[in-house]
Protein backbone atom coordinates (compact mmCIF):
# COMPACT_ATOMS: atom_id res chain seq x y z
CA UNK A 1 0.00 0.00 0.00
CA UNK A 2 1.38 3.62 -0.98
CA UNK A 3 2.28 5.85 1.75
CA UNK A 4 1.37 9.67 1.01
CA UNK A 5 3.78 12.12 2.19
CA UNK A 6 2.75 13.48 5.71
CA UNK A 7 1.83 17.43 6.07
CA UNK A 8 3.31 19.24 9.17
CA UNK A 9 1.70 22.32 10.93
CA UNK A 10 4.40 23.47 13.82
CA UNK A 11 2.37 25.33 16.86
CA UNK A 12 3.48 27.38 19.52
CA UNK A 13 -0.19 27.91 21.14
CA UNK A 14 -1.94 26.44 23.73
CA UNK A 15 -5.00 26.23 21.75
CA UNK A 16 -5.08 23.97 18.67
CA UNK A 17 -3.62 26.68 16.67
CA UNK A 18 -1.30 27.56 14.18
CA UNK A 19 0.03 26.39 10.59
CA UNK A 20 3.37 27.44 10.37
CA UNK A 21 3.99 25.88 6.55
CA UNK A 22 2.93 22.29 4.70
CA UNK A 23 6.23 20.90 3.59
CA UNK A 24 7.29 17.41 2.61
CA UNK A 25 8.05 14.94 4.88
CA UNK A 26 9.88 10.87 4.02
CA UNK A 27 7.47 8.56 4.19
CA UNK A 28 6.77 6.86 7.12
CA UNK A 29 8.60 4.22 8.11
CA UNK A 30 7.56 0.99 6.90
CA UNK A 31 5.33 -1.54 9.39
CA UNK A 32 6.16 -4.59 10.75
CA UNK A 33 3.19 -6.30 9.98
CA UNK A 34 1.41 -4.93 6.66
CA UNK A 35 -0.88 -7.86 7.35
CA UNK A 36 -2.30 -6.16 10.48
CA UNK A 37 -3.33 -2.54 8.53
CA UNK A 38 -5.07 -3.85 5.37
CA UNK A 39 -8.22 -1.75 6.17
CA UNK A 40 -8.49 2.29 6.20
CA UNK A 41 -8.84 2.68 10.13
CA UNK A 42 -5.92 0.37 10.58
CA UNK A 43 -4.03 2.07 8.05
CA UNK A 44 -4.48 5.71 10.46
CA UNK A 45 -4.29 4.35 13.41
CA UNK A 46 -0.44 2.78 12.23
CA UNK A 47 0.55 6.49 10.88
CA UNK A 48 -0.47 7.80 14.10
CA UNK A 49 1.55 5.23 16.04
CA UNK A 50 4.57 5.61 13.36
CA UNK A 51 4.50 10.14 13.99
CA UNK A 52 5.02 9.49 17.60
CA UNK A 53 7.40 6.59 17.25
CA UNK A 54 9.70 8.84 15.17
CA UNK A 55 9.39 12.60 16.22
CA UNK A 56 7.35 12.68 20.20
CA UNK A 57 9.24 14.23 22.73
CA UNK A 58 8.99 12.63 25.85
CA UNK A 59 7.81 14.86 28.29
CA UNK A 60 6.48 13.09 31.39
CA UNK A 61 9.27 10.14 31.51
CA UNK A 62 6.04 7.65 30.20
CA UNK A 63 7.32 7.11 27.12
CA UNK A 64 9.50 4.16 25.66
CA UNK A 65 10.18 2.46 22.40
CA UNK A 66 9.55 -0.77 23.71
CA UNK A 67 6.29 -0.37 25.48
CA UNK A 68 5.15 1.64 22.53
CA UNK A 69 5.97 -1.30 19.77
CA UNK A 70 4.01 -3.59 22.37
CA UNK A 71 0.96 -0.99 22.25
CA UNK A 72 1.29 -0.98 18.40
CA UNK A 73 0.71 -4.44 18.32
CA UNK A 74 -1.86 -4.85 20.59
CA UNK A 75 -4.20 -2.29 18.70
CA UNK A 76 -3.65 -3.69 15.69
CA UNK A 77 -5.28 -6.89 16.58
CA UNK A 78 -8.27 -5.72 17.84
CA UNK A 79 -11.28 -5.37 15.27
CA UNK A 80 -12.66 -2.11 14.51
CA UNK A 81 -16.38 -2.17 13.02
CA UNK A 82 -15.75 1.73 12.18
CA UNK A 83 -13.98 4.73 11.82
CA UNK A 84 -15.09 6.29 14.82
CA UNK A 85 -14.34 3.05 16.43
CA UNK A 86 -10.47 3.22 15.56
CA UNK A 87 -10.62 6.97 16.04
CA UNK A 88 -11.24 6.35 19.85
CA UNK A 89 -8.46 4.05 19.57
CA UNK A 90 -5.95 6.09 18.68
CA UNK A 91 -6.88 9.24 21.58
CA UNK A 92 -6.64 5.87 23.83
CA UNK A 93 -3.23 5.27 22.58
CA UNK A 94 -2.40 8.56 22.88
CA UNK A 95 -4.07 9.02 26.17
CA UNK A 96 -0.92 6.40 27.43
CA UNK A 97 1.61 9.50 26.77
CA UNK A 98 0.08 11.61 29.82
CA UNK A 99 0.50 14.69 26.82
CA UNK A 100 -2.76 16.85 26.66
CA UNK A 101 -1.32 18.52 23.88
CA UNK A 102 -0.46 15.30 21.60
CA UNK A 103 -3.99 14.50 20.62
CA UNK A 104 -5.86 12.56 17.72
CA UNK A 105 -8.23 15.24 15.46
CA UNK A 106 -11.42 13.71 13.49
CA UNK A 107 -12.03 14.75 9.97
CA UNK A 108 -14.19 17.71 11.01
CA UNK A 109 -11.82 18.75 14.05
CA UNK A 110 -8.84 18.76 11.49
CA UNK A 111 -11.06 21.08 9.27
CA UNK A 112 -11.88 23.05 11.88
CA UNK A 113 -8.41 23.44 12.89
CA UNK A 114 -7.81 24.80 9.17
CA UNK A 115 -10.35 27.10 9.37
CA UNK A 116 -8.88 28.38 12.77
CA UNK A 117 -5.73 29.07 11.55
CA UNK A 118 -7.01 31.66 8.87
CA UNK A 119 -7.91 33.95 11.14
CA UNK A 120 -11.63 32.91 12.11
CA UNK A 121 -13.33 31.20 15.12
CA UNK A 122 -17.12 29.68 14.96
CA UNK A 123 -17.99 29.79 18.63
CA UNK A 124 -18.10 31.77 21.63
CA UNK A 125 -14.32 32.76 21.60
CA UNK A 126 -12.84 30.43 24.45
CA UNK A 127 -9.16 29.35 24.48
CA UNK A 128 -8.90 26.03 26.55
CA UNK A 129 -6.52 23.89 28.07
CA UNK A 130 -6.54 20.74 30.03
CA UNK A 131 -4.65 21.15 33.03
CA UNK A 132 -2.00 18.32 33.49
CA UNK A 133 -2.46 17.82 36.99
CA UNK A 134 -5.99 18.05 37.82
CA UNK A 135 -7.53 17.05 34.25
CA UNK A 136 -9.80 20.05 34.57
CA UNK A 137 -10.87 22.13 31.53
CA UNK A 138 -9.42 26.09 31.75
CA UNK A 139 -10.15 29.42 29.71
CA UNK A 140 -6.48 30.32 28.65
CA UNK A 141 -8.35 33.22 27.67
CA UNK A 142 -11.47 34.68 25.89
CA UNK A 143 -10.71 36.47 22.41
CA UNK A 144 -10.79 39.79 22.67
CA UNK A 145 -14.91 41.35 21.18
CA UNK A 146 -16.01 37.83 21.32
CA UNK A 147 -19.19 36.60 23.47
CA UNK A 148 -17.11 35.06 26.42
CA UNK A 149 -15.33 38.20 26.42
CA UNK A 150 -18.42 40.66 26.42
CA UNK A 151 -19.56 38.31 29.30
CA UNK A 152 -16.81 38.67 31.27
CA UNK A 153 -15.38 34.94 31.41
CA UNK A 154 -11.35 35.44 32.62
CA UNK A 155 -8.36 33.17 31.93
CA UNK A 156 -7.92 30.78 34.85
CA UNK A 157 -11.79 30.05 35.19
CA UNK A 158 -12.13 26.34 35.37
CA UNK A 159 -15.39 24.92 33.24
CA UNK A 160 -17.12 22.17 35.27
CA UNK A 161 -19.84 22.39 32.79
CA UNK A 162 -21.30 22.67 29.81
CA UNK A 163 -25.14 23.05 29.05
CA UNK A 164 -25.12 21.04 32.65
CA UNK A 165 -22.99 18.11 31.58
CA UNK A 166 -20.14 17.81 33.32
CA UNK A 167 -16.65 18.34 31.85
CA UNK A 168 -15.27 15.75 34.22
CA UNK A 169 -12.61 13.09 32.56
CA UNK A 170 -13.64 15.30 29.08
CA UNK A 171 -10.96 16.32 26.32
CA UNK A 172 -10.73 19.55 24.84
CA UNK A 173 -12.16 18.47 21.70
CA UNK A 174 -15.38 17.07 23.52
CA UNK A 175 -15.63 20.85 25.13
CA UNK A 176 -15.24 22.61 21.75
CA UNK A 177 -17.55 20.27 20.49
CA UNK A 178 -19.90 21.33 23.07
CA UNK A 179 -19.29 25.02 22.91
CA UNK A 180 -19.50 25.18 19.30
CA UNK A 181 -22.84 25.44 17.14
CA UNK A 182 -24.57 27.38 15.19
CA UNK A 183 -24.43 31.13 15.22
CA UNK A 184 -27.28 32.61 17.21
CA UNK A 185 -28.01 29.40 19.66
CA UNK A 186 -27.19 29.86 23.59
CA UNK A 187 -24.90 27.38 25.26
CA UNK A 188 -24.30 28.10 29.01
CA UNK A 189 -20.64 27.20 30.72
CA UNK A 190 -20.65 26.62 34.65
CA UNK A 191 -17.22 28.41 35.76
CA UNK A 192 -15.27 28.01 39.33
CA UNK A 193 -13.56 30.82 39.87
CA UNK A 194 -11.05 30.40 42.75
CA UNK A 195 -14.30 30.13 45.27
CA UNK A 196 -17.52 31.02 43.23
CA UNK A 197 -19.32 28.86 41.08
CA UNK A 198 -21.26 30.93 37.88
CA UNK A 199 -23.31 30.00 35.20
CA UNK A 200 -22.61 32.10 31.94
CA UNK A 201 -24.45 31.98 28.38
CA UNK A 202 -23.08 32.65 26.06
CA UNK A 203 -24.81 33.40 22.40
CA UNK A 204 -22.87 31.76 19.56
CA UNK A 205 -21.57 33.85 16.71
CA UNK A 206 -18.85 33.45 13.59
CA UNK A 207 -15.76 35.85 14.75
CA UNK A 208 -12.95 37.27 12.80
CA UNK A 209 -9.59 37.69 14.11
CA UNK A 210 -8.38 40.93 13.96
CA UNK A 211 -4.51 40.41 15.04
CA UNK A 212 -3.62 43.49 15.96
CA UNK A 213 -4.42 47.53 16.87
CA UNK A 214 -2.77 49.66 17.77
CA UNK A 215 -3.20 53.78 18.56
CA UNK A 216 -0.81 57.26 19.46
CA UNK A 217 -1.23 57.95 22.59
CA UNK A 218 -0.06 61.08 24.40
CA UNK A 219 1.75 61.37 28.11
CA UNK A 220 0.41 64.02 30.66
CA UNK A 221 4.14 66.08 29.26
CA UNK A 222 3.39 65.53 25.80
CA UNK A 223 5.39 62.23 24.83
CA UNK A 224 4.26 60.08 22.51
CA UNK A 225 3.56 56.45 22.63
CA UNK A 226 2.71 54.09 20.47
CA UNK A 227 0.46 51.65 21.57
CA UNK A 228 -0.09 48.12 20.00
CA UNK A 229 -1.93 45.06 21.06
CA UNK A 230 -1.33 41.96 19.33
CA UNK A 231 -4.16 39.29 20.00
CA UNK A 232 -2.91 36.28 18.31
CA UNK A 233 -0.18 35.40 16.34
CA UNK A 234 -2.26 34.60 13.10
CA UNK A 235 -1.30 34.10 9.38
CA UNK A 236 -1.31 37.83 9.03
CA UNK A 237 0.34 38.77 12.59
CA UNK A 238 3.29 39.50 10.96
CA UNK A 239 2.14 41.98 8.58
CA UNK A 240 -0.13 43.55 10.72
CA UNK A 241 2.73 44.42 13.08
CA UNK A 242 5.04 45.48 10.31
CA UNK A 243 1.96 47.92 9.18
CA UNK A 244 1.29 49.63 12.64
CA UNK A 245 4.83 50.20 13.46
CA UNK A 246 5.35 52.01 10.49
CA UNK A 247 1.95 53.85 10.66
CA UNK A 248 3.47 54.89 14.55
CA UNK A 249 6.83 55.60 13.15
CA UNK A 250 5.76 58.04 10.70
CA UNK A 251 3.83 59.91 13.29
CA UNK A 252 6.75 60.46 15.01
CA UNK A 253 6.37 58.05 18.62
CA UNK A 254 9.05 58.28 21.08
CA UNK A 255 8.37 54.14 22.35
CA UNK A 256 6.05 51.66 22.26
CA UNK A 257 4.36 49.77 24.63
CA UNK A 258 3.51 46.27 23.42
CA UNK A 259 0.46 44.36 24.68
CA UNK A 260 0.23 40.79 24.17
CA UNK A 261 -2.01 40.12 27.78
CA UNK A 262 -4.13 36.93 27.05
CA UNK A 263 -2.64 36.46 23.83
CA UNK A 264 -2.65 32.57 23.58
CA UNK A 265 0.00 32.03 20.98
CA UNK A 266 -0.29 31.14 17.35
CA UNK A 267 1.81 30.43 14.95
CA UNK A 268 5.55 29.80 15.82
CA UNK A 269 6.98 32.26 12.52
CA UNK A 270 5.12 34.67 13.20
CA UNK A 271 6.54 34.64 16.77
CA UNK A 272 10.23 34.62 15.23
CA UNK A 273 8.94 37.21 12.41
CA UNK A 274 7.52 39.50 14.82
CA UNK A 275 10.91 39.07 17.07
CA UNK A 276 12.94 40.05 14.17
CA UNK A 277 10.50 43.23 13.65
CA UNK A 278 11.42 44.40 16.73
CA UNK A 279 15.41 43.10 17.12
CA UNK A 280 18.37 43.42 15.23
CA UNK A 281 20.90 40.87 16.31
CA UNK A 282 21.05 38.19 18.99
CA UNK A 283 19.62 34.88 18.93
CA UNK A 284 15.75 34.58 19.06
CA UNK A 285 14.16 31.02 20.18
CA UNK A 286 15.96 27.91 20.16
CA UNK A 287 14.02 24.44 19.66
CA UNK A 288 15.35 21.34 20.72
CA UNK A 289 14.04 17.61 20.18
CA UNK A 290 14.28 14.73 21.52
CA UNK A 291 17.20 13.85 19.70
CA UNK A 292 19.02 16.67 21.38
CA UNK A 293 19.35 19.03 17.78
CA UNK A 294 18.51 22.29 18.53
CA UNK A 295 17.18 24.70 15.50
CA UNK A 296 18.63 28.08 16.16
CA UNK A 297 16.54 31.47 15.17
CA UNK A 298 18.15 34.47 15.25
CA UNK A 299 17.74 38.33 14.42
CA UNK A 300 18.49 39.25 10.82
CA UNK A 301 19.38 42.90 11.49
CA UNK A 302 15.94 44.04 9.60
CA UNK A 303 14.23 45.70 12.50
CA UNK A 304 11.35 48.61 12.14
CA UNK A 305 12.98 50.73 14.96
CA UNK A 306 15.32 50.46 18.04
CA UNK A 307 13.29 52.79 20.08
CA UNK A 308 12.37 51.84 23.39
CA UNK A 309 10.04 49.41 24.23
CA UNK A 310 8.00 47.68 27.10
CA UNK A 311 5.59 44.78 26.76
CA UNK A 312 2.67 44.01 28.65
CA UNK A 313 2.20 40.09 30.01
CA UNK A 314 -0.03 38.38 32.25
CA UNK A 315 -1.02 34.90 33.00
CA UNK A 316 -2.88 34.30 29.92
CA UNK A 317 0.37 35.21 27.27
CA UNK A 318 1.68 32.21 26.22
CA UNK A 319 3.75 30.13 24.01
CA UNK A 320 4.59 32.18 21.05
CA UNK A 321 3.49 35.11 23.14
CA UNK A 322 6.50 33.81 25.73
CA UNK A 323 8.66 32.85 22.73
CA UNK A 324 8.33 36.76 21.61
CA UNK A 325 8.71 38.44 25.21
CA UNK A 326 11.63 35.76 26.19
CA UNK A 327 13.90 36.74 23.26
CA UNK A 328 12.75 40.47 23.93
CA UNK A 329 13.53 40.49 27.62
CA UNK A 330 16.67 38.45 27.41
CA UNK A 331 18.25 40.43 24.36
CA UNK A 332 17.50 43.61 26.98
CA UNK A 333 15.65 44.62 23.88
CA UNK A 334 12.30 45.66 25.90
CA UNK A 335 11.31 45.32 29.44
CA UNK A 336 8.32 42.94 30.72
CA UNK A 337 5.65 44.99 33.13
CA UNK A 338 2.53 43.03 34.46
CA UNK A 339 1.91 39.55 35.80
CA UNK A 340 3.97 35.99 35.12
CA UNK A 341 3.74 34.35 31.84
CA UNK A 342 1.32 31.17 31.43
CA UNK A 343 4.50 28.96 30.91
CA UNK A 344 4.12 26.54 27.82
CA UNK A 345 7.74 25.70 26.54
CA UNK A 346 6.55 23.08 24.12
CA UNK A 347 6.13 22.92 20.21
CA UNK A 348 3.37 20.78 18.56
CA UNK A 349 3.85 20.12 15.09
CA UNK A 350 -0.11 19.20 13.36
CA UNK A 351 -0.02 16.16 11.03
CA UNK A 352 -2.67 15.54 8.24
CA UNK A 353 -3.47 11.68 8.35
CA UNK A 354 -4.47 10.06 4.98
CA UNK A 355 -8.55 10.08 5.52
CA UNK A 356 -8.92 13.63 6.27
CA UNK A 357 -7.75 13.24 10.27
CA UNK A 358 -4.90 14.30 12.17
CA UNK A 359 -3.13 14.90 15.17
CA UNK A 360 -1.24 17.50 17.20
CA UNK A 361 2.27 15.49 18.76
CA UNK A 362 5.02 17.44 21.00
CA UNK A 363 7.57 17.34 19.27
CA UNK A 364 10.24 20.00 21.00
CA UNK A 365 10.86 22.33 23.69
CA UNK A 366 11.88 25.92 23.40
CA UNK A 367 14.63 27.36 25.82
CA UNK A 368 14.61 31.57 25.42
CA UNK A 369 18.13 33.01 24.29
CA UNK A 370 19.64 32.95 27.52
CA UNK A 371 18.61 28.75 27.76
CA UNK A 372 15.66 29.21 30.39
CA UNK A 373 13.34 26.52 30.07
CA UNK A 374 9.60 28.37 30.73
CA UNK A 375 7.53 25.36 30.21
CA UNK A 376 5.14 25.43 33.64
CA UNK A 377 7.52 27.98 35.08
CA UNK A 378 6.43 31.08 32.68
CA UNK A 379 8.65 34.27 32.54
CA UNK A 380 8.67 36.98 35.33
CA UNK A 381 7.69 40.56 34.24
CA UNK A 382 10.54 43.38 35.37
CA UNK A 383 8.19 45.34 36.86
CA UNK A 384 5.20 43.04 38.56
CA UNK A 385 1.89 45.05 38.13
CA UNK A 386 -1.11 42.70 39.62
CA UNK A 387 -5.08 43.70 38.43
CA UNK A 388 -7.41 42.77 41.20
CA UNK A 389 -10.44 41.14 40.30
CA UNK A 390 -12.61 44.52 40.83
CA UNK A 391 -10.25 46.17 38.42
CA UNK A 392 -10.60 43.34 35.85
CA UNK A 393 -14.24 44.07 36.56
CA UNK A 394 -14.54 47.49 35.90
CA UNK A 395 -12.16 47.75 32.94
CA UNK A 396 -13.74 47.90 29.54
CA UNK A 397 -12.66 46.93 26.29
CA UNK A 398 -12.59 50.72 24.99
CA UNK A 399 -10.05 51.28 27.97
CA UNK A 400 -7.19 48.82 26.85
CA UNK A 401 -4.46 50.94 26.73
CA UNK A 402 -5.42 53.99 28.22
CA UNK A 403 -4.39 55.39 31.34
CA UNK A 404 -7.79 54.07 32.90
CA UNK A 405 -6.09 50.78 32.32
CA UNK A 406 -4.05 50.38 35.08
CA UNK A 407 -1.49 47.66 34.05
CA UNK A 408 -0.79 49.86 31.10
CA UNK A 409 -0.91 53.02 33.22
CA UNK A 410 2.43 51.23 35.07
CA UNK A 411 3.51 50.25 31.55
CA UNK A 412 3.68 53.64 30.04
CA UNK A 413 5.61 55.45 32.93
CA UNK A 414 8.20 52.71 33.07
CA UNK A 415 8.58 53.90 29.28
CA UNK A 416 8.71 57.63 30.20
CA UNK A 417 11.48 56.63 32.81
CA UNK A 418 13.45 55.04 29.87
CA UNK A 419 12.90 58.04 27.31
CA UNK A 420 13.77 60.33 30.30
CA UNK A 421 17.06 58.35 30.89
CA UNK A 422 17.81 58.76 27.01
CA UNK A 423 17.34 62.08 26.72
CA UNK A 424 19.71 62.64 30.46
CA UNK A 425 22.58 60.39 28.34
CA UNK A 426 22.25 62.16 25.59
CA UNK A 427 22.45 65.74 27.01
CA UNK A 428 25.70 64.12 29.13
CA UNK A 429 27.31 63.56 26.13
CA UNK A 430 26.69 66.63 24.27
CA UNK A 431 28.69 68.05 27.02
CA UNK A 432 32.95 68.33 25.99
CA UNK A 433 34.49 65.72 27.42
CA UNK A 434 31.93 63.58 28.26
CA UNK A 435 30.95 60.32 27.41
CA UNK A 436 27.73 58.81 28.23
CA UNK A 437 27.81 54.80 29.43
CA UNK A 438 26.61 52.42 27.35
CA UNK A 439 26.00 48.97 28.95
CA UNK A 440 27.05 47.36 24.94
CA UNK A 441 29.84 49.43 24.61
CA UNK A 442 33.60 49.92 25.63
CA UNK A 443 33.18 53.65 27.51
CA UNK A 444 33.15 52.18 31.19
CA UNK A 445 34.90 55.27 32.74
CA UNK A 446 31.76 57.03 32.17
CA UNK A 447 30.25 54.67 34.92
CA UNK A 448 32.52 55.03 37.17
CA UNK A 449 31.96 57.14 39.98
CA UNK A 450 33.70 60.91 39.69
CA UNK A 451 35.99 61.97 42.52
Amino acid sequence: MARGHAKVLVLAGVGATGLLASIALPPLLAPSGASLISDSPKEVMDQAWQIVFRDYLDINGKYTPEQWRKLRKAMLAKTYGSPKEAYEGIRGMLSSLDDPYTKFLDPREFKELQIDTSGELSGVGIQLSLEKDTKQLVVISPIEGSPASKAGVQPKDVILAIDGKSTKGMGTEDAVKLIRGQAGTIVTLTLKRKTQTLDVALTRQRIELHAVEHQLNTTPDGGKVGYIRLKQFTATATKDMRLAVQDLEAKGVDGYVLDLRSNPGGLLVASIEIAREWLNEGTIVSTKTRDGIQDIKRATGRALTDKPLVILVNEGSASASEILSGALQDNHRALLVGQKTFGKGLVQSVRGLSDGSGMTVTVAKYLTPSGRDIHKHGIDPDVSVKMTALEAQRLKLEDLGTRRDPQYKVAENTLVKQLNTLKASAKSSAKPGVQAYSPTGANLPSALPKN
